[in-house]
């Protein structure tokens, strides 16, 4: 298993219990096939330049342990969800 790290943005107007269930969501997904390590929110800031029409977000930062497969159906969960503007999974070198 490989060590990866993804940042998602999620929509402004979602709600806190919203942001919630969506983070509840995503580890519920990683933990079938690997491990949650850490989940990190960063809260709502500003952002560098607008993202479908949006100039802020809620960011949340997942440190997760899992296979190379996982990576493809995680990120495939994250385009279908309308609430995530923008996300980004890099491996980490350990």
């Amino acid at each position: 298993m490989n060590k990866y790290e993804s940042v998602i943005i999620i929509n402004p107007s979602v709600d806190e219990e919203g942001v919630k269930s969506l983070v509840s969501k995503f580890t519920d997904l990683i933990n079938t096939d690997g491990k949650v390590e850490k989940v990190d929110d960063l809260g709502k800031r500003k952002l560098a330049y607008e993202v479908k029409k949006q100039k802020e977000g809620y960011y949340q930062i997942f440190n997760f342990e899992a296979n190379p497969e996982l990576i493809k159906e995680l990120e495939r969960n994250y385009r279908i969800t309308d609430e995530v503007i923008k996300f980004m999974t890099i491996k980490v070198d350990e």
